[in-house]
């Protein structure tokens, strides 16, 4: 049996064994790279004295957190290239203006990992640059649905609604357009692998999946605790 019924084990298996890769670089580069990057010094001294931590402690978790901003950066990669091994989808991969294709749904999508990925500023940009997708006559898009997908969302609300964020330099919103909106990541989820629990299901899978990969080296314990954080986030 195959560990989701939408995606194959091997596509599955690549995107996690990425992301780990991606993982352990960030890892090896923030402790390589630790006295080339500009520490803020007043804010390790408070954070010593704040947090009643001795410098090898903060040094880990200073060490730690610059590792997972990278890894971070990453982690919308992950999904987009989970997404695009679904068949009738095609990952577009880096450089491209939209991240997924499907000309079967005529929907194209812009991943990213959180609500506030992009600046408030910048999504009227976005917007914009996906309505110069859809609408103009000429292009290869046009009558496609266009989508900006943010995995994990302001609130555990689902929704999928057309995409209007405000334009500072006009003063109002974007105007609503039926072919350009905007989507949770569990409902995505659902639209392009036809589960309904496509999100939750792939979260319950990765432990095991990771174990595979990494070849017993990283095992997950407290999947309940994590399993929190998930519910938290998509309810």
């Amino acid at each position: 049996m195959p560990f989701l019924s939408w995606i194959d084990d091997a596509s599955l298996k690549d995107a996690v064994s990425l992301i780990l890769k991606k993982a352990k670089e960030a890892k090896e580069n923030a402790e390589g790279n630790f006295g080339k990057n500009v520490v803020d010094p007043f804010s390790a001294l408070f954070e010593i004295a704040g947090f009643s931590l001795d410098f090898e402690t903060w040094h880990k978790s200073e060490t730690t957190r610059q590792a997972q901003k990278t890894l971070q950066n990453h982690v919308g990669d992950f999904h987009q290239n989970i997404l695009g091994a679904v068949n009738g989808w095609e990952n577009m991969k880096k450089g491209q203006v939209i991240d997924l294709v499907s000309s079967e749904k005529k929907i194209i999508a812009e991943i990213k990992n959180k609500y506030n990925t992009i600046s408030g500023g910048k999504l009227s940009d976005l917007y914009y640059s996906l309505n110069n997708l859809v609408m103009p006559k000429s292009s290869i898009y046009k009558n496609f649905t266009a989508y900006y997908v943010a995995i994990i969302p302001k609130s555990p609300d689902r929704y999928d609604k057309p995409f209007t964020p405000s334009n500072k330099d006009k003063g109002e919103k974007c105007a609503a357009n039926e072919n350009i909106r905007e989507i949770d990541g569990a409902s995505f989820y659902t639209l392009v692998t036809g589960d309904p629990n496509g999100l939750e299901n792939l979260f319950d899978v990765l432990p095991d999946v990771i174990k595979i990969c990494s070849d017993n080296k990283y095992i997950i314990k407290d999947k309940r605790k994590l399993k929190a954080f998930f519910s938290t986030a998509f309810g």
